[in-house]
């Protein structure tokens, strides 16, 4: 059952992305009707990171409070209704900036709560030893979702008009939420088609390397959970480096979904079928590599143990990254540039289990709040490479732009040996003594 509900976090993750990378693939349409330039159009791309980023710890912190079951439920209600209001901006508006920003914004804070929550589902019924291919999969989302928008808004453009492609998005995602909320728990304890067999190898699997129990396994049981205080949080040397590298993962992520689609049709010249079919490369090199760096990711942890295994896997991948911007950036030819900038992405989301599975193993029962922190990190760096590369591309040309790119690549490899993937981030014993003590004494 455990990996029935990580499908379906596959497809909710699918959902978000589409729902977030339309808006890129309608920009031009959006900015002939609206008269909005290429940087008032990344004003609007960055709105929905803004938002998506303020509201990552808030949905984290929720989804460890009240289970990822409603929390993620709740969330994509709230997303397909703003992702339905982004269409029904006037045409002839005055405002219409404002009001663009002021959507793609709450979209954004509803979008939030999708990987944190996500991330605590992955601390309750996921084995350590599993996390790496259980995050790969469900990040094989963002590939699909965002691999699949090109052509499917490109068509119903064509045949329907932009704000088509929108309405179908909100009704695709009504439809998963709605999927999600009747089939997931927040515990396996809690699912009446959790045999008794999944549910003992789960909560064996939620014990910590070193034999000790694990707090995401008490989190299972019926104990209530004791989650580490921010001021653990923010002096984890391990939660600052992985959200460091993890801004820089996002810088370079957004590049690919705000900007590659316009990139190809109005930098290498391709007409709307090419740009569209093209666009695709990158995302579906997202989708291939995710359970592919999921795998090696667990797989090199057992043998190697999570140094390797999780730190250097990231590290190898997004210095690989770097690589394939700086060539791909470079080729004279559209095809040539579109496959090594593919490649770039692909090998990119290599590393992307390594820091949910990571943030879930340091933090336990607190992974939706320190996810979340470390999930904000990333959509802080997406909003700046929304509005920063059109600035540098306009002054120093699209080459500078990736460069720039390749450089905060680089940067997010380096922040990987700040950590240490086998540290707890536990709560601190006088806290989880006061709660057990009232625990114990409050009647039931």
């Amino acid at each position: 059952m455990r990996w029935v509900l990580v499908f379906w976090l596959l497809v909710l993750s699918a959902v978000a992305f589409l729902d977030r990378v339309n808006i890129s693939i309608a920009g031009s349409a959006i900015s002939s009707e609206y008269h909005l330039g290429k940087v008032e159009l990344g004003w609007v791309f960055s709105a929905f990171l803004l938002g998506y980023a303020l509201f990552q710890t808030v949905g984290g912190r929720l989804a460890d409070r009240f289970g990822s079951r409603r929390v993620l439920a709740a969330g994509v209600v709230w997303w397909g209704i703003f992702t339905a209001l982004t269409a029904a901006v006037p045409a002839k508006i005055a405002s219409a900036l404002a009001l663009f920003l002021a959507v793609r914004f709450l979209l954004g804070a509803g979008e939030a709560i999708v990987y944190p929550a996500s991330n605590q589902f992955v601390a309750r019924w996921i084995p350590v030893k599993e996390r790496g291919i259980a995050n790969g999969w469900i990040f094989a989302g963002v590939g699909v979702g965002a691999g699949l928008t090109p052509p499917m808004i490109t068509y119903v453009m064509l045949h329907h008009g932009w704000r088509a492609s929108f309405w179908f998005c909100a009704i695709v995602g009504a439809v998963a939420g709605i999927v999600w909320y009747v089939a997931a728990r927040d515990t396996p304890e809690q699912h009446p088609l959790v045999s008794q067999g999944e549910r003992q190898a789960i909560r064996d699997g939620l014990q910590a390397a070193s034999g000790a129990h694990n707090a995401a396994a008490n989190q299972a049981s019926s104990a209530p959970a004791v989650l580490a205080p921010w001021s653990s949080v923010l002096r984890s040397k391990e939660v600052l480096g992985i959200t460091l590298s993890y801004f820089s993962y996002g810088y370079v992520a957004w590049i690919f979904f705000s900007w590659f689609y316009i990139y190809l049709a109005e930098v290498r010249g391709l007409n709307l079928k090419a740009s569209a079919v093209l666009a695709m490369l990158p995302f579906l090199a997202m989708a291939v590599t995710c359970p592919i760096g999921g795998f090696l990711n667990d797989w090199f942890t057992l043998r190697r143990g999570p140094r390797v295994g999780r730190c250097g896997l990231a590290a190898f991948a997004m210095t690989l990254t770097a690589v394939f911007l700086v060539v791909g950036s470079r080729a004279a030819s559209a095809d040539v540039a579109s496959l090594v900038l593919a490649g770039g992405a692909g090998s990119l989301y290599l590393a992307q289990s390594s820091f949910w599975s990571v943030s879930a193993d340091i933090a336990g029962a607190s992974s939706g709040s320190v996810s979340g922190f470390m999930n904000m990190g990333a959509q802080i760096g997406g909003a700046v490479t929304a509005s920063l590369t059109p600035f540098i591309a306009q002054r120093l040309g699209w080459t500078a732009s990736f460069l720039v790119a390749a450089a905060m690549s680089a940067l997010g490899a380096a922040a990987w040996l700040l950590v240490d993937p086998t540290a707890k981030l536990s709560p601190t014993a006088e806290r989880a003594g006061s709660q057990a003590l009232q625990t114990h004494t409050v009647p039931r």
